[in-house]
């Protein structure tokens, strides 16, 4: 919770979705709804679940790598996609990235780009390199959301720049 709530809520509103939390009361449980737009090489998205309700499964159960140092916001992620119907694996530095999208072969990746080891920059030129990555969808998930740094996640092979957070002017 904590941390990872307010990102994933934050990730999720900066992109044009909502989301919501219902419990029945104390000692209870929760339950989270997030809903935004869908990429664009996805056959169709999950629809908004109703209150209650789980949403519908994805098309073929599409493959999704979180790659983030910070375990909240990886975690907090990758429950929102599998949540959806997605499946998702996680990893923590930039080698477990490559080392995890070997194995999974995943329809997607989002990547931290200020990862250790390797940063995502490079996680994502090497997945460009591999005959069964160059049609990975790449998505930049990164603090970082610089002019400069747009044009870095570009040359480097990604398909998208998402910023986590914006920082208000001062």
């Amino acid at each position: 919770m904590g941390i990872g709530l307010a990102l994933a809520k934050r990730l999720v509103e900066m992109h044009g979705g909502t989301i919501e939390a219902h419990s029945p009361g104390l000692e209870h449980g929760s339950r989270f709804c997030g809903a935004t737009a869908c990429f664009r090489t996805l056959e169709r998205c999950p629809p908004r679940c109703a209150r209650g309700t789980r949403p519908a499964p994805a098309v073929g159960r599409h493959r999704i790598l979180v790659a983030d140092d910070n375990y909240d916001s990886a975690t907090s992620l990758s429950i929102l996609l599998n949540d959806a119907g997605y499946d998702v694996r996680t990893a923590g530095d930039g080698a477990q990235a490559l080392e995890t999208a070997a194995q999974f072969r995943p329809d997607v990746a989002l990547l931290d780009i200020g990862m250790p080891k390797l940063n995502g920059y490079e996680v994502a030129r090497r997945l460009r390199n591999q005959p069964w990555g160059r049609h990975v969808l790449l998505i930049a998930v990164t603090g970082w959301g610089g002019v400069e740094h747009r044009q870095q996640t570009a040359q480097a092979g990604f398909d998208h720049h998402l910023t986590k957070r914006s920082t208000p002017p001062r």
